[in-house]
């Protein structure tokens, strides 16, 4: 039979960074609550958790790599929201934050969240921002926290 390796989130002496895109801010402002909410729950002092503002998606990867390079983290969770308009602004943004992201997470060896929505609407956002969908902001919150304990497990072994 194989071995499960899992770990379950918990927050206790962890500390977190946070890289909230401040465009579609009343999305993001709702994503970050929700982030706030799950660290809470979850153990994360709030003396542990620093919040960094950016003014958008496209600004998120460079952020966390400074945020990375310092060594304070555990983890690290991005959030956005990138909605598609009526031009091709929608892929170069959102494919370059993603691409971004992983690999700042692969180059430090660090788990960073990627809680950036990517939606056709404003309305798809809202909903999964607090929403009907629930809050992508809390699930990448709960993420990072589930893979510190996750990565350290792996490592035992």
């Amino acid at each position: 039979m194989p071995r499960t390796l899992q770990a379950e989130p918990n927050g206790d002496g962890l500390r977190i960074g946070v890289a909230l895109a401040r465009f579609n801010q009343a999305i993001t402002d709702r994503l970050l609550a929700g982030a706030l909410d799950a660290l809470g729950r979850h153990g994360v002092a709030d003396d542990a958790i620093d919040v960094a503002r950016v003014p958008g998606a496209f600004e998120l990867p460079l952020c966390i790599e400074r945020m990375a390079a310092t060594g304070r983290y555990d983890a690290l969770i991005c959030l956005g929201a990138v909605v598609r308009g009526e031009t091709p602004h929608f892929e170069y943004v959102a494919g370059e934050a993603a691409r971004g992201i992983a690999d700042v997470a692969r180059r430090h060896d660090l788990p960073v969240a990627f809680g950036v929505l990517t939606t056709d609407t404003v309305e798809q956002a809202l909903a999964r921002a607090g929403g009907e969908r629930g809050n992508k902001g809390y699930e990448a919150a709960v993420t990072a926290l589930e893979m510190v304990h996750l990565l350290r497990v792996v490592q035992k072994f």
